[in-house]
């Protein structure tokens, strides 16, 4: 019997810097890899699909290939399941934080986990980063904007060699939300 797992990409590099990417073609692309079920959410590169495959680090780097070979530019994937991001959410890795209007909520999606030397807690230099915890998968990010601004782009420091995408909490949950919708 063939289990198929509901997947949620998570994309980097997809319509931000000057490379712009319609839905329509993404979802083309996805469906090239004969991925089922293929939707998107948002602008900023979600797309949902349903497979058989049962090696997650392959179908990732088949993904990425292929985006790079049409596109023309590296874009990082990362795969969680349905499933993965509900419990994420579930868990309440921000219980407690107060938001404000210079407070951001972040889900720092993985693609491998961050150094073990990485304490946590963890602070940036100049205060605006705040790393609450991780899993293997994300990391829970606090952003203190200053000016209204993110000023800190590099979240985990320079020894930190994956790949990372981010979504602010609330869109991580209408994510999940349109994911579940058939």
């Amino acid at each position: 019997m063939t289990t198929t797992t509901t997947y949620i990409a998570f994309l980097r590099a997809i319509n931000v810097g000057g490379r712009t990417v319609r839905m329509e073609r993404l979802r083309a692309l996805f469906a090239e890899l004969e991925l089922g079920d293929v939707r998107s959410y948002i602008q900023s590169g979600n797309v949902f699909f349903t497979t058989a495959e049962p090696d997650r680090a392959a179908l990732t780097r088949r993904i990425e290939e292929h985006l790079e070979r049409s596109l023309g530019y590296p874009v990082p994937v990362m795969l969680r399941t349905v499933d993965e991001v509900a419990e994420l959410l579930a868990a309440e890795p921000f219980r407690g934080v107060a938001v404000t209007p210079d407070v951001r909520l972040v889900v720092a999606f993985l693609s491998e986990p961050l150094p073990d030397g990485l304490a946590r807690p963890h602070r940036s230099a100049k205060g605006d980063i705040e790393v609450l915890g991780a899993d293997p998968g994300a990391a829970y990010v606090v952003v203190h904007l200053r000016d209204g601004r993110w000023v800190t782009k590099e979240m985990f420091g320079k020894e930190y060699r994956g790949s990372v995408t981010s979504r602010f909490l609330h869109t991580t949950e209408k994510i999940l939300a349109a994911a579940r919708r058939a």
